[in-house]
């Protein structure tokens, strides 16, 4: 496969050729031939790999880095069963093309804590078929049989008379090997990268600062745009306002009405928001200029009271419940969260006649591809999308929006366009999480054992709107996970979803669905076992027999944590487990709380995690601790207010995140299992809220079934 256009991308600007090459080092900007000499050299048996005549190993990575460090487990896949020199190994960040689409959702994206999961089989295939070919090369040109001939950190041996060539040496003649359909894959003994742990091949540009995120771009004759949204939900302007005034201002370039609101375009950030500041628009009314936190708390306490569909159903849990020698009847009440992306959204884009360059931190190349489409009316060939590191993801950066916005202001302007968003910008006009109002029903017979659990919870559909066709029977299943295919076993279980819909926009959230339903799960089975008079563990246990890793996990955290050892006075223990994105995770917290201001202290997290085989374990355990504190801060902290037909929250004043001080103590224990692969990106956040929920009730007896647990709603519960 030629690789002149996969491996370099051209910018054509002011009647002469760059090429702007996405390296490990950031955009290195090539002439056209050295570009094109670096794409034809080397040898390529599949778009994952080139390797060069210099011994260097070159991994197309088709997955967006935001921290997660796909950008080292991808190359360590295909370099172990390579056979490579590590030290030889570097990364390149794949272009937005047919060719890299994740093999599974037949779309190039990321998300879903899917990256190894999806591309852990093709990837080592890949690599074990170069090694094969590299191997054939070298037995032909030693005219020995290959069987005689052994691959070893970047040479192949003949072992017999110990001769060896590099594989930059045997490049140009593996080039002419065929393509083997099924490569020997490299048995668990064998493998030298894949179980360790393996220094971050991007760790120098992100600790020099020469790492290009997209608030980094710059491009010859770039502007800088802000844009005017509307302050309510669905508004549309109806008069601008002040547009000749801000093109008055020094600096300020154009100003564009597009279809989000209007545009200032300027030679800087500082000259487009003062000409933004300028510009008065007259919006109508919007879809409910009396929206508010409490309108929408009714219109979720309404929907509690309408019939929904049927999501699961085992036995007859209303049946079950009625009989049921103890029961609870409960409901659970979560807020809207948005994302808070460390690096607010932004986009570059330059559109011209025939090409379309776009500089984005995306997670959805596929879509960034389509959206310029669209706008363009440009072929796919013509439209070229750089993917550049991104400052935070959590499913924000799977939208649109931010790109739609450069690509319109680029095409009217006719020039490069970059579009940074506030972070007022951000908290207004955010794809948030979905609040949710959960009711539960569950009951115990004479000895103890659950026996009915009736869920109902009521949640706008993310998928009605992304991915609609997904919407069988009307159930969107990111709102039910961790429901409809909850592992207790429980004879009588029903599983409602009802649907609201709400001016409110909601989108992919870390966890997505998991991370509400795990908290109502764990905090109400906590509730089942204190009623049933039973250890919280053992319970657990107890309901999950049918699942040994789903145990492992729990009695690692346990065991690991000190579980039914005596505490330290003052402080309380909670458990919780969860299982997402193929993924098991017990976490158990030790907190305390100031009975007199009702301020929850949390000391110390144990996390034990499954996800079947491990390619980086420290690559794991930094994601789950990442995903610890994300968890820990929407438990704690954060709420999304709304006021007047819109977002009231504004910024961190008014969305706290949880400090680098009130971080507790983190240990993560990875339970080793040749099970499914798991997800790692995700799995994290889950358990911790119910686990410091329980944790809370343990030492003051109180049962938090609202989030966030501030010190105000902690000492609303202690005094009632």
């Amino acid at each position: 496969m030629s690789s002149s256009i996969t491996r370099r991308e051209f910018l054509k600007i002011a009647g002469f050729t760059l090429a702007i090459a996405i390296t490990p080092s950031g955009y290195h900007i090539l002439s056209a031939k050295e570009a094109e000499d670096a794409a034809a050299k080397g040898f390529s048996p599949s778009i994952w790999l080139r390797i060069m005549p210099d011994d260097t190993v070159v991994v197309i990575v088709n997955k967006s880095e935001m921290g997660q460090g796909i950008y080292t487990s991808i190359p360590m896949i295909v370099a172990d069963e390579l056979e490579a020199d590590w030290k030889k190994v570097k990364f390149e960040v794949a272009p937005a093309a047919d060719g890299y689409k994740d093999p599974v959702w037949g779309a190039q994206a990321t998300g879903g804590s899917s990256s190894i999961r999806h591309m852990y089989e093709p990837l080592r295939k890949a690599g074990a078929a170069a090694r094969e070919m590299l191997v054939a090369a070298a037995a032909e040109t030693w005219k020995v049989p290959a069987k005689e001939c052994e691959a070893v950190a970047g040479k192949v041996k003949h072992v017999s008379s110990k001769r060896t060539l590099s594989y930059g040496r045997l490049s140009k003649a593996a080039s002419v090997i065929p393509v083997p359909k099924e490569p020997r894959l490299k048995k668990d003994s064998e493998l030298r990268f894949i179980g360790k742990t393996m220094p971050r091949l991007d760790i120098v540009e992100k600790t020099d600062g020469s790492a290009i995120f997209g608030l980094d771009v710059t491009v010859p004759d770039m502007l800088v745009a802000v844009v005017l949204r509307p302050p309510i939900f669905g508004a549309k302007a109806q008069a601008v306002h002040g547009s000749a005034i801000a093109t008055k201002i020094k600096g300020v370039k154009e100003v564009v009405r597009i279809d989000r609101g209007v545009a200032v375009c300027a030679e800087t950030f500082d000259a487009a928001l003062k000409g933004r500041a300028a510009i008065h628009i007259v919006w109508d009314k919007g879809t409910d200029e009396a929206l508010s936190t409490e309108s929408l708390a009714r219109d979720f306490q309404s929907h509690l009271g309408k019939d929904g569909v049927i999501a699961r159903k085992d036995g007859d849990s209303q049946k079950a419940y009625a009989a049921a020698a103890a029961k609870i009847d409960a409901a659970y009440s979560l807020p809207y969260l948005s994302h808070a992306t460390m690096e607010p959204m932004n986009c570059t884009a330059f559109v011209q006649k025939d090409r379309c360059d776009i500089w984005a931190p995306t997670q959805n190349q596929t879509g960034t591809l389509s959206t310029a489409q669209k706008i363009t009316g440009l072929k796919p060939e013509q439209i070229h999308v750089h993917t550049t590191y991104l400052g935070g993801g959590f499913g924000r950066r799977f939208e649109q929006d931010f790109v739609e916005e450069a690509v319109q202001i680029s095409k009217a302007v006719s020039k490069p366009v970059k579009v940074i968003w506030t972070r007022e910008d951000d908290f207004h006009h955010d794809y948030f999480r979905p609040g949710t109002l959960s009711r539960i029903q569950g009951g115990l017979d004479e000895k103890g054992k659950l026996t009915a659990w009736s869920h109902k919870i009521v949640c706008p559909s993310i998928f009605a709107r992304v991915f609609p066709a997904t919407v069988k029977n009307g159930i969107d299943n990111a709102a039910v996970e961790g429901l409809s295919n909850m592992e207790y076993d429980i004879p009588n279980i029903s599983v409602e979803y009802v649907r609201i819909d709400t001016p409110v926009p909601v989108g992919f959230w870390r966890s997505v669905g998991s991370s509400h339903n795990a908290f109502t799960v764990e905090s109400f089975i906590d509730e089942m076992a204190h009623l049933a008079k039973k250890d919280p563990l053992k319970f657990r246990l107890d309901l999950l027999r049918k699942h040994p890793r789903a145990q492992k996990v729990l009695e690692v955290a346990a065991e690991k944590a000190g579980w039914g050892k005596p505490l330290k006075k003052g402080m309380g223990r909670g458990i919780a487990y969860h299982l997402s994105f193929d993924s098991y995770v017990a976490q158990v917290a030790d907190i305390s709380v100031n009975k007199k201001d009702g301020t929850i202290k949390v000391h110390k997290v144990v996390c034990a995690v499954d996800c079947g085989n491990v390619v980086n374990p420290d690559t794991v355990k930094a994601q789950m601790m990442g995903g610890i504190v994300m968890g820990l801060s929407s438990a704690l902290k954060e709420k999304i207010e709304f006021a007047e037909g819109g977002v009231k929250t504004e910024n961190f004043d008014t969305y706290p995140l949880l400090t680098m001080s009130e971080t507790p103590e983190i240990e993560v224990h990875i339970v080793k299992s040749n099970g499914k692969l798991g997800g790692i990106g995700e799995p994290g956040v889950p358990p911790v809220a119910p686990a410091v929920a329980n944790a809370l009730f343990n030492i003051a007896g109180v049962r938090m079934r609202t989030l966030p647990m501030t010190p105000e709603a902690v000492m609303q519960a202690l005094k009632g």
